[in-house]
């Protein structure tokens, strides 16, 4: 059988058990430029590469401030980030005026958790070709999260998405039991490194091509 036989569609299951369209959408993600995000038992910080389309364009946007406590970095296509972003100020909003206080990070991500699984499972739809770090701070500490196009959602001490991610990803792993005790600039530092180790050969981090974000 042929895979194009059951990738037309994000509601159809391949005899592997397999949803096509959600893995092409996680391809999107890997195709973005790298963001690492990292926390401490009192800061969390995110860094980003910024692209641009060409030498006569802009650097992209990849840190996108949500509400006063919340923030988010993506990898993947920057339009369905858009969406996402506004949809969680919409959220953020919302608890402010009806409860009267900031929206929990826990439950701002699953928001958008649940908003991309119906993408899933309903016909005519296609799941959201970006990936999301979200960090935050509430009453129970810094909180890093991170979502994927499939609707899942996974807290970490540290985690990197986008092109060459797993460089990253394998820095985070060796450092990730001494980011606890940390201060702001020291987890900035180590985020940058990792960061560091996903550009191509030849390319530098600079003041243009990098974002920060705590």
């Amino acid at each position: 059988m042929f895979r194009n036989n059951y990738d037309n569609d994000a509601s159809t299951w391949s005899p592997q058990g397999r949803i096509f369209q959600v893995e092409y959408a996680s391809e999107a993600v890997k195709q973005g430029s790298a963001v690492v995000g990292l926390k401490s038992k009192e800061h969390v910080v995110l860094v980003a590469v910024k692209r641009s389309p060409n030498e006569l364009a802009s650097y992209q946007k990849k840190i996108v401030r949500i509400d006063d406590h919340m923030g988010i970095a993506m990898a993947g296509l920057t339009s369905d980030a858009r969406v996402l972003s506004n949809y969680l100020r919409s959220e953020a909003m919302r608890s402010k005026m009806i409860y009267g206080r900031a929206l929990p990070v826990g439950r701002a991500v699953n928001a958008i958790g649940d908003k991309a699984q119906t993408n899933t499972q309903e016909y005519g739809r296609r799941p959201y070709g970006v990936g999301l770090l979200v960090i935050g701070q509430d009453d129970t500490g810094p909180h890093l999260y991170e979502f994927s196009p499939s609707g899942i959602v996974s807290e970490y001490y540290a985690y990197s998405i986008g092109a060459r991610s797993q460089s990253a990803r394998t820095n985070l792993e060796r450092n990730f039991e001494k980011f606890e005790d940390m201060s702001l600039r020291e987890l900035i530092i180590h985020g940058l490194r990792a960061l560091r180790d996903t550009l191509q050969q030849g390319k530098q981090l600079d003041t243009l091509n990098t974002s920060i974000g705590f």
